[in-house]
């Protein structure tokens, strides 16, 4: 434990509660009968499939939706930035590693725009926003599969990069099976797509637990001018 740092806490903390917030949304939407269960074979009647943003469509689950979507798209920027800091000195292309943080950061204001436009109510920047999400998160979950293998942290990349690509395949399925079977009206298994996908994305984000146990992030302030804001990484440091 005295190598462990307290940061490798950050990236499960951040999956469970995200994964908890959505499901909180999805029971409040099936307990005001507005979205039919997961688990049913067939749409029930005039009740929607229970894709998330429906779900988080209704008062008062659109409330708990839009303050969920915020703080998982605010602490996932964080993410990605420190991610970015811990690889900094470490991979051989340093420009991809700046494409990873602005694809995350694109793909978190896209989180954005899905929690604080309503599906119903501003159709197409919503599905704008779900677009940046799932896909730049795909993408995001690619290029750290990678950087994993290549950058090969305290030896760990080898073994770790094999869950993580099998993770980013899975994720690349359900992206396509949700986008397809969507467009097909098949709303039913395309919403427990959409659903596998999402949490596949979060299990993926809290792997980063792995590599987080080693290293020390903080913001360092000087009274130089010349350097008002520098970022100290330390691996192995608490």
């Amino acid at each position: 434990m005295r190598n462990f740092s307290p940061w490798a806490l950050l990236p499960p903390i951040y999956s469970v509660f995200t994964a908890v917030g959505l499901w909180v949304v999805y029971f409040v939407a099936v307990r005001n009968e507005k979205i039919t269960h997961l688990s049913s074979q067939y749409r029930n009647g005039s009740l929607y499939p229970p894709y998330i943003s429906v779900a988080g469509n209704f008062p008062p689950a659109s409330c708990l939706f839009s303050e969920i979507m915020n703080l998982a798209a605010f602490m996932g920027f964080i993410i990605a930035v420190l991610r970015y800091l811990q690889l900094k000195n470490s991979v051989v292309k340093p420009c991809l590693n700046v494409i990873s943080l602005v694809l995350f950061s694109l793909g978190c204001f896209g989180m954005t725009l899905v929690g604080n436009y309503q599906l119903f109510g501003e159709e197409m920047i919503h599905n704008l926003g779900a677009l940046m999400t799932f896909g730049l998160g795909t993408l995001f979950c690619w290029v750290q599969s990678y950087f994993t293998l290549k950058a090969n942290l305290k030896n760990e990349g080898t073994k770790v990069s094999i869950i993580r690509f099998l993770l980013s395949g899975s994720i690349t399925v359900c992206m396509i099976l949700y986008f397809s079977l969507m467009s097909q009206r098949l709303h039913m298994d395309a919403s427990r797509s959409q659903w596998a996908l999402v949490m596949l994305i979060l299990i993926f984000i809290s792997t980063f637990a792995i590599e987080f146990r080693h290293n020390r992030f903080a913001i360092v302030c000087t009274d130089d001018p010349s350097e008002t804001f520098s970022e100290a990484y330390e691996p192995d440091s608490l």
